[in-house]
């Protein structure tokens, strides 16, 4: 069978689809490679939110191309399903898969081994099940197997292990697909639909994890707000968070983004009711201008968001609050980047995504005629940069001298330091003092700031622990 490597771009949800896809290739004897160039196959799994988003699917392509022409390449993810024909005719490229035909990857992939003379595995479908019965050679224009997206039922997922704290807090996508539509965003157009994974999967997904020996583990989703609504009977997303309180043994949880028309009272109430939820709350605001947010095609205005951060704030005063924002959507005037501005930092936020516009073809705003010059996006997007960093920093100086419960992570490779990264509760990246475990429960103090994260010392009823954990 073929070495294979997988190639990742984009969100979690992505990520997601690809460990499902490792799962399923490993189990049908495929090995998988160490790195794209090795491997005989490369699937690039993609994203297409934004245009800078394309180029780096295509650089990469092309560059592994030359890296190493015998290289089979299966182009798969958001961007295959929006524009397969233009990544077919990339140089390298065997196969574009759409999201719509991702769970048939195994079955292209047996395709393609077995012209190339790899061991043919009984276990997979024969090529005949999926594409058309004239089977070109290799060298011949890339094949494309895409269908509907608003016809996909099922939902690929398995935990994501690595990334952001290398392998010490697992993803677990349980949503898939949005029903908005955002007149900005491409997403719905190469999701599909809004589907949810049942809560009594979520919940034996969550007690594996939590058995395995992980204490954190992340719920994500495209439209994470809307779980449940699709499923009979109909399920809420509080309402999976309590059973997974009282059903599983997962130490701490954290959700990714959430909507904002999605945090309620109530679920502000779930998650005031116990540490075992990361005081963490993402929420896309994308402007704060209401003319804009009209014109986005967002559910909500200024006034209804801003209610939301004090919701939180109010119930859970050190919680962070981040936001994604936009800049230079069209027909954005000064006086709407202005409000945008004042409204954030009228606002008890903790960190900001900040994106330029990005023209997606087939969305409602890409036929608008009112588009800004890049100059005046990008310098939009870096004052909204500036604050949102100012923001930040003021949160980290305010949890100086706090007491932190923090999750120890992997240091990176090339840290050589006497310290251990960590990860608070509250979303707060710090650096302990000392080394210790990975995946390990510290009660810290912050003592300063240093760039981005916080320096903290083990809590003194706590040294006992920390003495332990540096001597073993």
């Amino acid at each position: 069978m073929p070495t294979f490597y997988i190639e990742q771009f984009g969100c979690r949800a992505t990520q997601a689809d690809g460990a499902a896809l490792e799962r399923q290739l490993l189990s049908r004897g495929c090995t998988s490679a160490s790195e794209a160039r090795s491997a005989d196959i490369v699937v690039m799994n993609t994203c297409t939110v934004t245009a800078a988003a394309d180029t780096q699917a295509r650089d990469a392509i092309r560059k592994l191309h030359a890296t190493n022409p015998r290289v089979r390449v299966i182009v798969t993810g958001c961007y295959a399903q929006r524009a397969p024909e233009e990544l077919s005719q990339l140089p390298g490229v065997a196969w574009v898969v759409g999201n719509s035909h991702k769970p048939q990857i195994p079955e292209v992939i047996e395709a393609i081994s077995s012209r190339s003379g790899f061991s043919r595995s009984n276990s997979f479908l024969p090529l005949s099940t999926i594409s058309p019965a004239s089977q070109p050679d290799l060298q011949q224009p890339a094949e494309i197997l895409i269908g509907n997206i608003f016809e996909q039922q099922t939902l690929l997922t398995t935990p994501v292990f690595g990334g952001e704290g290398n392998h010490t807090r697992p993803t677990l996508k349980i949503q898939d697909g949005c029903n908005s539509r955002c007149s900005f965003c491409v997403i719905p157009f190469v999701r599909g639909k809004s589907r949810s994974l049942p809560p009594d999967t979520v919940i034996g997904e969550l007690q594996k994890l939590s058995q395995a020996g992980y204490r954190e583990t992340v719920l994500s989703g495209i439209n994470l707000g809307t779980y449940g609504r699709d499923l009979s009977p109909r399920a809420e997303f509080e309402d999976l968070l309590r059973r997974i309180l009282d059903e599983t043994t997962v130490e701490r949880l954290r959700i990714s983004s959430i909507e904002p028309m999605d945090v309620t009272q109530d679920l502000v109430e779930v998650f005031a009711s116990t540490g075992r939820l990361a005081q963490h709350f993402h929420m896309p605001l994308q402007s704060g201008s209401d003319q804009i947010l009209a014109a986005m095609h967002r559910w909500y205005r200024a006034e209804h968001y801003a209610r939301r951060v004090e919701l939180i704030h109010k119930r859970l005063p050190h919680a962070a609050i981040g936001a994604d924002v936009i800049a230079g959507f069209p027909g954005e005037t000064e006086e709407d980047h202005a409000a945008t501005l004042a409204f954030i930092d009228a606002l008890p936020f903790t960190h900001l995504h900040v994106f330029s516009y990005s023209k997606r073809p087939g969305t409602k705003a890409a036929s608008l005629s009112n588009h800004l010059p890049g100059a005046f996006m990008k310098r939009r997007a870096r004052e909204l940069r500036a604050l949102g960093e100012r923001k930040a920093a003021a949160f980290r100086r305010s949890q100086i001298g706090r007491e932190l419960r923090v999750l120890t992570l992997h240091p990176s490779s090339d840290d050589s330091s006497n310290r251990t990264p960590a990860l608070s509760s509250n979303y707060l990246r710090l650096f302990i003092n000392g080394v210790f475990p990975a995946n390990q429960w510290l009660d810290v103090r912050p003592t300063g700031c240093e760039g981005a994260s916080v320096t903290a010392q083990v809590s003194e009823f706590d040294s006992e622990f920390a003495s332990n954990a540096l001597e073993s």
